[in-house]
């Protein structure tokens, strides 16, 4: 049985695989990493606001040709084996054209997992891919040959407010795909609907009565072969929209008019009854998340994308699932609009946004997270597994902000940071070096001191997976204290991941808690389900 309300650390393939179950879901949304040959970050803003000097990388927007287990040659002879007969045609003569390249790379990643999806939805499931024109034709290709052509539903153009430049020549980009496909032929479908244009409703709702302004539309049916809809009303003979005990029911009512003797008849169409305007593919009207709804991702979308996209292809109580749910819009959404979710991410980074974003949005949220560390055993795999997951996993146990422009490879010393006030118009940082291995000793200790001393910053945080010694214990203590007011702080502080796990936090004072991430603003309960399409 599929869990629900529930973010997963890890490859999205192995969790879908390992812990959703077949025609589960509702709904989902994909926003992959495109292929696009750039390195996005997550931005942090620091307290001045300065973008530029506060990034650190969270994932890499390349793919590669790799063999060996969970490379792309792997996936590739996945969907091979898979049994999709047609998905597997299609990869062969992809790769036949395009050779063993990141696009190839690209296309059998995204392909085995699509296979997945599929798997995963109801039969009156939706899936949503977004993506840029980089790989869109080859994708749709893809989504033809694993949900069949029949199948596929729009391909929704979204018009976002920046453009992105392509080079000097050519035009910049200011649209992104989403492609639309269901998985059967019945299928969850509610048309959204947008206020009417002012200038439009001036020009067609001309009239008015004591019920309200409306317009007069024909009921002439468009098909004249319609004998059992074909009589006289009014003393005019037609081929009418309606049956006759409708039409009369309805002249009785004051809802159908003659303007003139042997005119056709017409009916009254009062603008409170009227929907709105009917939503096309083309989407021009819902900007870039900026200003407060902007938490500082790089690739964002916005709530109203994804409101409009859930509330057209769900119902409450839904699951609706995010394979790549980066900084959690989509989970945002779901949980806005009364449904249930699922998000998987290969980042602790975007874990814990996602994790700080809910809880900030939605306070006594519950929900729980699967694949981080949950115990020094757990910590401990993860540290030998990935050195980089590990540290921004261990900083965010302290809501220690992961190092501006830190790149792997390099060592500064510094592995984040805690930022907070000394006054009122001042302020500091503390310093946290992140110790993942067997082995930690005096030197480390000393070599942060120096890195206090260096970068001119007042508290210094040793978080290591290993127990310290005495004389480590001793060495910090030598680092003397930081004093604000009339309190004392430790310079140097050891703080254990094990006594992280149990909360424990640094002692620092007036720490600037949201330094770390942009706090997400507060979801009012009355507005938490309204169907915002």
């Amino acid at each position: 049985m599929t869990t629900r309300n529930a973010l997963y650390y890890g490859d999205n393939l192995n969790v879908l695989r390992e812990s959703i179950a077949s025609e589960s879901v509702d709904l989902v949304y994909l926003d992959p990493p495109f292929n696009s040959q750039a390195t996005y970050n997550l931005l942090f803003r620091s307290p001045a606001g300065q973008k530029s000097q506060a990034q650190v990388e969270a994932f890499e927007d390349t793919w590669h040709w790799t063999i060996g287990e969970g490379g792309a040659a792997d996936a590739f002879e996945q969907v091979i084996r898979s049994g999709n007969t047609n998905a597997a045609d299609l990869l062969r003569a992809m790769r036949q054209f395009l050779g063993d390249n990141d696009m190839m790379a690209y296309l059998a990643m995204m392909a085995i997992r699509l296979i997945e999806l599929r798997r995963a939805l109801k039969p009156t499931g939706t899936l949503y891919l977004h993506c840029d024109s980089t790989a869109s034709h080859y994708l749709k290709i893809l989504l033809d040959g694993i949900f069949g052509p029949i199948c596929y539903r729009n391909e929704i153009i979204w018009k976002r407010s920046n453009p992105k430049s392509l080079g000097s020549v050519n035009l910049p980009a200011c649209t992104d795909a989403i492609l639309r496909y269901s998985k059967g032929s019945t299928v969850i479908f509610h048309q959204p609907y947008e206020a009417h244009d002012p200038d439009y409703v001036e020009s067609a709702y001309k009239y008015s009565d004591e019920r309200g302004i409306y317009r007069l539309l024909p009921l002439l049916n468009p098909n004249d072969d319609r004998p059992n809809l074909t009589y006289e009303f009014l003393g005019v003979t037609r081929v009418w929209r309606w049956t006759k005990e409708r039409m009369q029911a309805s002249y009785d009512d004051g809802l159908v008019v003659q303007l003139k003797p042997g005119a056709v008849p017409q009916y009254k169409k009062y603008l409170h009854d009227s929907k709105g305007r009917t939503i096309t593919n083309c989407w021009i009207d819902i900007p870039q998340a900026a200003g407060n709804e902007s938490i500082g991702y790089p690739t964002q979308k916005p709530l109203a994308l994804l409101s409009r996209i859930i509330s057209m292809s769900s119902n409450e109580g839904d699951l609706v699932l995010d394979p790549f749910c980066g900084c959690g819009t989509a989970i945002h959404a779901a949980q806005k609009l009364g449904r249930s979710w699922l998000g998987i991410d290969i980042t602790h980074l975007a874990i814990s946004l996602i994790e700080r974003r809910l809880k900030d949005a939605f306070p006594g949220i519950a929900f729980e997270v699967h694949g981080t560390p949950k115990d020094l055993g757990g910590a401990r795999d993860l540290a030998m597994r990935n050195k980089y997951q590990f540290q921004w996993w261990a900083l965010s146990l302290i809501e220690a902000q992961p190092y501006a422009g830190k790149k792997k490879g390099a060592d500064s010393g510094i592995d984040g940071l805690i930022y907070f006030r000394s006054d009122a118009r001042t302020t500091e940082r503390a310093i946290v070096s992140v110790k993942g291995g067997d082995h930690v000793s005096v030197p480390m200790v000393r070599d942060l001191k120096g890195v206090l001393d260096r970068e001119k910053a007042p508290i210094g945080v040793f978080l290591t997976l290993t127990e310290p010694t005495r004389p480590m214990e001793q060495e910090a203590a030598s680092a003397g204290f930081y004093t604000l007011g009339e309190r004392q702080y430790p310079r140097i502080q050891i703080i254990t991941i094990e006594q992280a796990l149990k909360g424990m936090k640094p002692a620092i004072p007036l720490v600037d808690t949201g330094a770390a991430f942009k706090r997400a603003a507060r979801e009012s309960a009355s507005g938490q389900t309204k169907m915002a399409i």
